[in-house]
């Protein structure tokens, strides 16, 4: 039965799509306004089918349905519910599945948006892309990702999911927060495809679709930080980023993603850089999908990486369709989108945003290079070549310090052209403060050249943030806090936060293993030091469910609280999965991995990482993340840009003709 309303989901999702690029052709083709306004039916429709599928599934993995493969082959009865109903995205089928009913919901939420502009040839067009994205992922469940296939002998339990994926609580969450931000961007996309076919390429469709963009990216950020929070914890090698293929493939459209956010602004103001910005969405949304790709098709070996499928030509074709589409569409009106300013000053706010796209276009480029690097040289010479994280942090290292000065002077940098005297005013204090950061850092023992350039401009552009934070709130109270100048500020402060933890964590880190004893002996002592820290052996415990058998050792950090790092072996596992414990506080962190118990547990073999400022990557992406909803909402001072489904120009301007220049006296900030 799971099967049968499963498969009839998929089957009704490609109906549905199907039927919606049919009718809105023809509706967008023949001028038939009561054929755009279809796209609500359908758009319920496929929302329907993919709940209809995703309940399956899940009723599917509840009940134990070992007659369906996916669940015979990642579920079992033995597995505790939460992690039972995370196995839905698990593995590879049930993680298509997942990607469709968010896609399907973001679909229902554009038409609910836009409900009364559905006749409006833009909405139609952003419609039938959106629809399109649909039905190729209702096919590929119909086809090689298909969820609902049957066993004809099927198994009396399963092995469960992997153990990897049932030992942390955030495989409940992070999962779904990336896919909220890889198709959270399709509808930004679909605008810019819609752009360019109708050929209304002003700015008005840049305020529509503003939200959609940030909020896309604010959830793509906050799976991000949740990734490494969860492989600080679990994995129990002491970081938290390992530049794993995998990871790459979520950070790329990030990258291009707040490029875009950023650059979107001078169009907004000076209709500028519209090629550009048209092509960095395009390029978002493909990277999602070349991520898919690089995720699902085996092709890159990776611990997040599924299994080897038939699912990687389907997927780079439809990213090969889609570079092809809009790389046609932005030729085809290449003439239409020649911007009509220029920047008239590279020390400007225009020329600050030109340079900061730069940097993200080129770490993004570092990062896809690297990341794709083994694939090209196989696929020309035959051999697989590894790209290590010393070329990574190589090349990403002198970018992410531009960035951090760019992150300073930006908000600086009034339009136009900046003189002299105000520069000074401006950026006198947020200097003096970052000179400050470096003089207390070494104070406190800190060397390193580049680490030290990090901690100081970290502090100026915390300076620059802070003077904008401290101007809104003395002329608005904490109202000035909400709008796109400041939320952007506060986003500021949480990357800033995330470099310096970053810098830090990377550069003073220390490592050691240890082999303590219950009973100290001249060999084997009862307790060491590790970084000023005293780490006591107390005992070992075990523990043992239907789902795992765990073996604890319990350690005693600087005669206080206890900590137990563990060992879990699973029914489906063919080794121990260790189960680090980790002791925060605001200054370092404390990392315990255990790593054998010998002799009864009489002696233990632990290893013992210790890091600065760790807790503040995960206070820095929180910020983030409440920087970017502040931004998402409007501030007192808008500026009136072109509406989306009535573009009217001003008298005797052309039809894309750009808002008025911005001439307030202090900076409006970076998003």
């Amino acid at each position: 039965m799971n099967a049968a309303l499963g498969t009839g989901g998929v089957v009704l999702g490609v109906v549905s799509a199907l039927a919606a690029i049919v009718t809105l052709t023809l509706g967008l083709t023949q001028q038939r306004a009561e054929l755009l306004r279809m796209s609500k039916v359908y758009a319920l429709m496929l929302l329907g089918a993919a709940l209809l599928a995703f309940v399956a599934m899940e009723r599917a993995l509840i009940t134990r349905d070992f007659s369906m493969k996916y669940v015979a082959t990642n579920g079992s009865s033995r597995t505790p519910a939460l992690y039972n109903f995370a196995t839905l995205w698990g593995a590879l089928e049930g993680s298509i599945l997942l990607w469709t009913l968010v896609l399907t919901g973001f679909t229902v939420a554009v038409v609910r948006k836009f409900r009364t502009r559905l006749n409006d040839p833009l909405v139609g067009w952003a419609m039938l892309t959106m629809f399109v994205v649909c039905l190729f992922f209702f096919a590929l469940m119909l086809g090689p990702a298909n969820p609902f296939r049957t066993l004809a002998n099927p198994p009396l339990d399963g092995p469960g999911p992997n153990p990897l994926l049932q030992n942390h609580p955030l495989m409940a969450f992070h999962p779904p927060m990336l896919y909220l931000g890889y198709v959270g961007f399709t509808v930004p996309f679909a605008f810019a495809v819609a752009a360019l076919a109708t050929g209304r390429l002003g700015e008005g469709w840049l305020l529509e679709t503003r939200r959609w963009t940030l909020f896309a990216w604010t959830f793509l950020t906050v799976g991000i930080v949740l990734g490494a929070w969860w492989s600080h914890e679990v994995l129990g090698w002491g970081g938290y980023w390992a530049w794993d293929p995998v990871e790459n493939a979520s950070f790329l459209p990030w990258l291009t993603g707040t490029a875009y956010l950023h650059s979107v602004m001078v169009q907004e103001r000076r209709g500028m850089l519209r090629v550009w910005n048209l092509s960095l969405l395009c390029a978002t949304f493909a990277l999602t999908i070349l991520g898919t790709f690089l995720t699902r098709s085996g092709v890159l070996d990776s611990v997040h990486s599924f299994s080897e499928s038939g699912i990687g030509p389907w997927i780079l074709s439809f990213f090969g369709l889609i570079v092809l589409v809009t790389v046609g569409l932005i030729g085809w009106r290449g003439d239409r989108l020649r911007s009509p300013g220029r920047i008239d000053s590279p020390v400007s706010r225009e020329g600050a945003f030109l340079f900061n796209n730069i940097a993200f276009a080129g770490f993004a480029f570092v990062v896809l290079l690297g990341t794709v690097f083994p694939l090209l040289s196989e696929a020309l010479n035959g051999k697989r070549v590894t790209v290590g994280v010393p070329y990574f942090e190589r090349m990403a290292m002198p970018i992410g310090i531009a960035l951090l000065f760019l992150m300073a002077m930006a908000p600086a940098l009034p339009w136009r052209k900046a003189s002299a005297e105000t520069l000074r005013t401006r950026l006198l204090w947020p200097a003096w403060l970052g000179t400050g950061v470096v003089v207390v850092s070494v104070a406190l023992g800190a060397r390193g050249f580049a680490t030290l350039v990090a901690f100081g401009l970290a502090g100026f552009a915390a300076g620059a943030a802070l003077r904008q934070l401290v101007l809104a709130t003395r002329r608005q109270g904490w109202r000035g806090l909400v709008g796109r100048t400041n939320g952007g500020m506060i986003v500021h402060l949480g990357v800033l936060m995330i470099a310096v933890a970053f810098a830090a964590s990377n550069s003073y880190q220390h490592e050691r293993e240890l082999t303590l004893c219950r009973t100290a002996t001249a060999t084997c002592p009862s307790h060491r030091s590790v970084a000023g820290h005293d780490i006591s052996f107390v005992g070992t415990a075990t523990s043992v469910t239907p789902a795992r058998t765990e073996q604890s050792a319990k350690f005693r950090i600087d005669g206080g609280k206890v900590y137990e790092p563990g060992l879990q072996q699973f029914p489906n596992g063919s080794q121990a999965i260790g189960k680090p414990s980790v002791s925060n506080s605001m200054t370092e962190s404390i990392l315990l991995a255990l790593q054998e118990t010998r002799a009864g547990g009489g002696s233990v073999r632990v290893r013992v990482v210790v890091q600065p400022l760790i807790v503040w990557l995960w206070i820095g992406g929180g910020t983030m993340a409440v920087g970017s909803v502040l931004a998402a909402f409007p501030g007192r001072r808008r500026n009136p840009i072109e509406p989306v489904s009535a573009p009217v120009p001003a008298a005797g301007a052309p039809p894309d003709a750009p808002p008025p220049p911005d001439r307030s006296p202090e900076p409006v900030g970076v998003a």
